[in-house]
Parts: structure tokens; C-alpha cells; sequence
């Protein structure tokens, strides 16, 4: 049993039908879903479950992805195996999602260009997020410069490809894991690529939009030291006008 992720082939997909193939408790596995269970940093979706004859939509409250299975934990008693459900994620909060993601992806593509420096960690909020690199200097220049060459990439508009690999030919490119660590399944056998043409190439399972002006730019709005060579950058979105 497996689900099918729609999020990896389409971000833009915010609705889906899709049939009960396990229970337990209030948590439902579904065969398809349009839900991002979370991970990478990127937090997971929000949205509601509904079927016939439902006094009121089930909220997803959380989600989990063990194996190949994704879990939506509903507020709500589910209905029988087999039943059909139809998922509708939160679009805003995904949108918000999509567009700090590829914004990170922009900052880290941006500081391993320029100083060739890796990243140790990061995680994404409603309203922010922040991304830890293993760099000793960072001081009111160099935020001023990372600042700048971000806003001046996003506004360079560069199209955003998905695609997968087999894992020989993904590990055959050259700085494909861009943190530290290597947090990439020892017996994954596909890798999906986020690919900022021109700019970057990652291994990545989250979601993104489809061109960098869509992140409409970002703010460096609070550093933090976190230890001799592990400096943390904190952003903010500007808005985006299509």
C-alpha cells in the first residue's frame, strides 16, 4: 500500500479525490492526497476531509508519514473503509509554504554560490522562517550583500523545475545535498530535484512555486550567533502582486 503524493508532481494542486485504504482511530490513509505531511522544515498542511453524509467537514488537526503511507488525523469520527473522501488543503497557508520554501532555497543557492558555505539546519513558521549555515563571518556587510543577491534572484524571475532522478545519476551532480549532514534515506531509490535554473539544484520533497518572482522578495530580519562556525539568518516575506 502506497500513497500517491500529488504535492510532488503539482504544489498548485489544493484538492483532490481520494478513497479510505486503512484506519486507525481518527486517522485515515488515503490512496492519493494533496496534503504535505510535513518535513524538511516545511510545515505540514492544513485543510479539511468531507464525504456524504457529514454533519460538518473533518479538520485535519495533524498528519504523519510512516513509510509510504501518509496519516491525516481528522477531529472528526471517519467513515468506513473504502469511502471517498475529498481533501482540500488550506491554500493560503500552502501558498505562504511554497513561496518561503523556494525563498530559502533562493538564500542557501545564493551563500553556497558566493562563499561556498553549507547548511546546518532550518525551519519555516506561519510568519518566517530561519536557515543556520556553517559560516564564521557574518557581520552588517555580508547580511547587507546575502540580503541584496537574494532580492536581485528573485527578481531575475528564474523558472523552478520538479523532476525525479534515479539515485546514481542524482548523486553523479556535483553539490546536490546542500546541508551538513546528508538527510537523504540511505535506500531511497528515485531523487526528486528543485531545480532554480540558472541558480540552484537541491534534493528536495517539499513544495515550491513556479518562478522566483512569486516569492515577491525577503527581509533579513534577525542573526544569531549559534556557536563558532554556525551563524542562523532569519527572513520575512515581502508581499507578491501577480
Amino acid at each position: 500500500m502506497k500513497t500517491k503524493l500529488l504535492y510532488h508532481t503539482n504544489s498548485f494542486t489544493y484538492e483532490c479525490t481520494a478513497t479510505i485504504v486503512a484506519i486507525e482511530g481518527d486517522d485515515i490513509a488515503l490512496d492519493a492526497t494533496a496534503f504535505y505531511p510535513g518535513g524538511g522544515g516545511q510545515m505540514a498542511d492544513r485543510g479539511i476531509i468531507t464525504w456524504e453524509n457529514q454533519d460538518y467537514p473533518a479538520s485535519v488537526i495533524s498528519m504523519h508519514k510512516r513509510n509510504d503511507i501518509v496519516w491525516h488525523s481528522l477531529d472528526y469520527p471517519p467513515p468506513p473503509l473504502g469511502t471517498k473522501v475529498v481533501g482540500t488543503i488550506d491554500w493560503d497557508f500552502r501558498y505562504q509554504m511554497m513561496r518561503t520554501h523556494t525563498a530559502l532555497h533562493i538564500l542557501c543557492g545564493i551563500i553556497w554560490k558566493e562563499f561556498g558555505i553549507q547548511v546546518t539546519g532550518g525551519q519555516m513558521y506561519p510568519d518566517r522562517a530561519r536557515m543556520d549555515f556553517a559560516m564564521e563571518n557574518l557581520d552588517k556587510e555580508r547580511i547587507n550583500y546575502i540580503e541584496e543577491q537574494v532580492n536581485t534572484a528573485i527578481e531575475a524571475d528564474y523558472p523552478i523545475r520538479v523532476y525525479s532522478l534515479p539515485r546514481e545519476k542524482a548523486f553523479a551532480i556535483p553539490d546536490l545535498v546542500r546541508t551538513k549532514i546528508n538527510l537523504l534515506p540511505p535506500d531511497i531509490e528515485e531523487v526528486r530535484i528543485v531545480e532554480i535554473v540558472g541558480l540552484d539544484l537541491q534534493a528536495d520533497g517539499g513544495t515550491h512555486v513556479n518562478h522566483t518572482r512569486e516569492v515577491g522578495g525577503i527581509r533579513i530580519t534577525k542573526t544569531e550567533n549559534k556557536g563558532r562556525i554556525n551563524k542562523r539568518l532569519e527572513i520575512m516575506l515581502d508581499s507578491y502582486n501577480s
